[in-house]
């Protein structure tokens, strides 16, 4: 019942228009429950209470209200959250779904209360948006037309001098004008990949020039923040085991498998920029991933320390009930989906890292954890050369 409801709340929420009010509440439930949980019940529960037109099923169909929001969090066999519910129904409708939603008195077999603590009037807000946006307009408005002549013409150079390369260093390395002013860095491998990158829009931008670091990038190395961004190749693999022995890089990012950073759209650049490890992090993977190997197909999970020790080995049934009680656990690693109830588990729990077979849809990263797929390890291609 729960995935029709998705998908129902999905295809509304394209149809609401008009949003006028969102009801905010907070619950409380005396057990572990999960956010289809309590939306199900929200649904269920309220069904029949009020006359057709008072449906929450219907009303999602239709627009009138939008998709639930619900935010939760779990420990010690107590869950507790916040639900938002949009509505484009008048106010006294909308009041009269905030109290069908606090008839809500149990989540599954758990005990719950649900308590509205406002119905907030989202009008408002965009009333307010557009005051302090009309100001920003207006301010900006007078301070251009007031620009003299030559401070346009310096702005318009400056633009173009930073869609120029330039040489940087005793090497003469390709990059772009802003090196020596900016604390972070994106190195890359030759001229073509800084070029693509600035038309992507990226400034701060230097070019290793071949296979060998050369003693500019280990000197800004130790002065800013370095992210590699390298191709997916033999050659990038090459470079990044130089840049572990000489150089003080921070973060890592690659080009997908086979193919090189000059040839990367806008949103490969993108998506490869923000999937960037810490550059710590590569040794460790590499050091688990002949674990990896023989873990596939296994069904179990791994439970390492920072040293890549193991701790523990345990059925992927049993992964969460025994991280609640593990201790100095800093990577997990196992045969399965990772899903979002693991990485909220693994984030109280002060883990770094994860280790899956895949990622589920639905799963949400924080900045605290680390996750990764076998896939991303390379397992196969590792599996390949050792036979």
């Amino acid at each position: 019942m729960y995935v029709d409801e998705k998908k129902t709340e999905e295809k509304s929420k394209e149809r609401t228009a008009g949003v006028k009010y969102v009801v905010e509440a907070k619950f409380a439930v005396d057990g572990v429950v999960e956010k289809h949980d309590v939306i199900g019940a929200i649904f269920g529960q309220t069904e029949g209470l009020l006359p057709a037109e008072f449906d929450l099923r219907e009303l999602l169909k239709s627009g009138k209200i939008g998709r639930i929001n619900i935010q939760l969090n779990s420990e010690k066999d107590h869950t507790e959250g916040k639900i938002e519910l949009p509505s484009s129904l008048d106010r006294p409708e909308t009041s009269i779904i905030g109290a069908v939603m606090e008839s809500v008195d149990r989540v599954g077999p758990c005990e719950a209360k649900v308590t509205i603590e406002r119905i907030r009037d989202v009008r408002m807000d965009k009333r307010r948006q557009i005051i302090d946006r009309a100001r920003e307009l207006l301010k900006d408005w007078v301070v251009k037309e007031t620009q003299s002549a030559d401070k346009i013409v310096e702005e318009v150079a400056k633009a173009e001098r930073q869609k120029q390369t330039t040489k940087y260093g005793p090497e003469e390395l390709t990059a772009t004008s802003d090196v020596s002013e900016v604390d972070r860095l994106i190195v890359v491998e030759g001229r073509a990949d800084v070029i693509n990158l600035m038309k992507a829009g990226y400034t701060g931008i230097i070019a290793l020039e071949g296979v060998k670091v050369p003693k500019t990038i280990i000197n800004l190395s130790n002065k800013k923040e370095i992210t590699a961004f390298l191709d997916g190749d033999r050659g990038g693999d090459l470079i990044l085991k130089e840049l572990q022995q000489v150089a003080n890089v921070k973060y890592v990012a690659r080009a997908p498998r086979g193919r090189e950073v000059e040839e990367l759209d806008l949103q490969d650049i993108k998506n490869a920029l923000e999937s960037r490890v810490p550059f710590a992090q590569i040794g460790l993977l590499e050091q688990i991933s002949p674990q990896v190997l023989q873990l596939r197909g296994t069904l179990e999970a791994l439970l390492m320390d920072k040293n890549g020790k193991q701790i523990s080995r345990v059925p992927v049934s049993q992964l969460v009930e025994t991280l609640k009680s593990a201790e100095a656990v800093d990577l997990v690693v196992f045969d399965g989906i990772v899903t979002g109830r693991l990485i909220d588990l693994a984030k109280e729990k002060g883990i770094a890292y994860i280790v899956g077979e895949r990622i589920a849809d639905s799963a949400r990263v924080p900045g605290e954890v680390t996750v990764k797929t076998f896939s991303d390890l390379k397992l196969d291609e590792k599996a390949e050369k050792a036979q």
